[in-house]
């Protein structure tokens, strides 16, 4: 007997209700803005036809306030997985035209059971963020929601990538999830994401802010630093996720996707030496550096517009995929202060997490002084970036460009902090402070009884004590190179120690100071 018609007819429409959220005259009103729907997300995040969704027919199960005789389809939440480049993904995109999209007990439980599915399954979790909160008529089910699915947030962490797309409001508590993922992106205009709104700030405190201070992307982009990437638009946050995900492994038991199959070049590039200034105190735009070392210069930069002075991101040497981070000459002179450690250090756990190699190049001339860095906490934020190399187990591979002073030398993962490769180019400085510093001290009474040798032993100083050489005859780096050898020597480096395999005390984990 064949299925009757009826009820075939019937689960067509129920779908075709579910799938209009909060009706077509509001889907139509979001596209007629430029706005992606919560089912455009995914359609776009996807591979055509590989979306399998989870809890279509979920439904509140509220009965106060009038909830009974309201329907909200698919709960306010689609969630479910799909392809991204064959790979298999889940994700979960809030409806806003479904009562602001608003988190409730069952719409909680379609994220927990989402997040479950992904961690036993073992691939990454995406999400897309654009809700009002929590239901108000839901009470205390909300807040319980909200416990659950930040429970799971960290439960999954450091087990599956999570990343977080921010595409309308994100507000109060509902912000602390995305920020327990590894990656936020959130998308400018539409997009907000705050603690306490202006309106409050100004009723607790008296001081009067805007939205755009509060909580734009370019404010968390640039000032807070919460987020990692700015959108221009919904289609081009998907695409930045796409690009992410091409770097990453699906869980952490996995390889990154690595393309071994890239033929090995061994060539120079002299074109690296012409961007070396000739003089030391001149800044080196350490983005040129990278472009040259990594495959068709494509280096997927991360919070790019915050600590500029340290650069973080992905990117391939000859086919491996790399994490890299590098000082910037060119803001700060390259100094850590607080904002950079806390950039590095967590960069480099992200890596070491999900067997990312770590590639560190050094330019750098001490920790930034100053009092609102003492006050602020500089020991502790620095100390960050000592735990995070040092607890590293994945292949590290450091390359002094130019100056490695002081603390900082060890912060940016020298020998002694756990490097299992360190190259100098000829231009390296390695010494416990600057030649000028240096002498200053240690020939005050010859510089007082004649200044005129004073650049006269400053030379001297930095061609027997901060040249690589005294540190390579020290056994303390590995090799001195020619910058135009950089790319070749790194790419040997790289695919000799992907077998590198490392253990250490068992523990929970360590304390790192937060």
């Amino acid at each position: 007997m064949a299925i009757p018609k009826e009820l075939l007819e019937d689960l067509q429409n129920r779908r075709a209700t579910i799938k209009a959220g909060g009706g077509e005259d509001k889907l139509a009103a979001r596209r007629k803005k430029g706005l992606f729907t919560a089912r455009d997300r995914l359609d776009t995040l996807f591979q055509k036809g590989t979306f399998l969704e989870m809890g279509m027919h979920a439904e509140h199960t509220c009965h106060n306030f009038g909830m009974g005789k309201k329907h909200l389809p698919a709960d306010g939440v689609i969630t479910g997985t799909g392809y991204v480049d064959g790979r298999p993904i889940a994700a979960f995109s809030q409806d806003f035209t479904v009562a602001g999209g608003s988190l409730g007990r069952i719409h909680a439980r379609k994220i927990v059971d989402l997040m479950d599915y992904a961690q036993q399954s073992g691939m990454p979790v995406v999400s897309f963020n654009d809700s009002g909160g929590a239901r108000i008529q839901e009470g205390v089910d909300s807040l319980s929601g909200y416990g659950q699915v930040f429970f799971k947030n960290v439960y999954l962490s450091g087990v599956v990538p999570q990343i977080a797309v921010i595409a309308g409001p994100c507000a109060g508590g509902a912000a602390y999830s995305p920020a327990l993922t590894d990656f936020l992106i959130m998308v400018k205009g539409n997009a907000n994401m705050f603690i306490c709104g202006p309106d409050v700030i100004q009723a607790a405190t008296g001081q009067k802010c805007t939205m755009e201070e509060v909580g734009s992307a370019i404010a968390h982009a640039t000032i807070s630093g919460n987020i990692h990437f700015v959108a221009e638009n919904d289609t081009h946050a998907i695409e930045l996720v796409k690009k992410l995900l091409s770097f990453l492994p699906s869980n952490n038991i996995m390889d990154p996707p690595h393309r071994l199959d890239t033929p090995l070049s061994l060539e120079t590039d002299p074109g690296m030496n012409d961007i070396v200034p000739a003089n030391s105190r001149d800044p080196l735009d350490v983005l040129q550096v990278i472009r040259r070392i990594v495959d068709d210069g494509d280096f997927f930069e991360v919070q790019a517009d915050w600590a500029k002075n340290m650069v973080v991101g992905f990117a391939r040497v000859q086919g491996v995929v790399t994490g890299i981070i590098a000082n910037q000459p060119k803001v700060k002179a390259g100094a850590i202060d607080i904002d950079a450690s806390d950039k590095g250090a967590r960069f480099i756990r992200f890596c070491n997490i999900f067997n990312i190699p770590i590639v560190t190049l050094v330019d750098v001339p001490g920790f930034l002084p100053g009092l609102q860095q003492e006050r602020g906490g500089i020991i502790r934020h620095g100390a960050k970036l000592l735990f995070a190399y040092g607890a590293a187990t994945v292949p590290k591979i450091t390359i002094i460009l130019r100056k490695a002073y002081g603390g900082a030398y060890l912060a940016m993962c020298s020998q002694d902090m756990g490097a299992d490769l360190v190259y100098a180019w000829p231009t390296a400085e390695i010494a416990v402070m600057g030649a000028e510093g240096a002498v200053k001290i240690l020939y005050k009474r010859e510089i007082e009884k004649d200044p005129a040798h004073q650049d006269e032993i400053i030379a001297e100083y930095r061609r027997k004590f901060a040249s690589p050489y005294q540190a390579a005859g020290m056994a303390m780096i590995t090799d001195v190179i020619d910058p135009a050898e950089t790319r070749s020597v790194l790419a040997l480096a790289l695919r000799n120690t992907l077998s590198k395999r490392e253990t250490r005390p068992p523990k929970k984990h360590g304390n790192i100071p937060l």
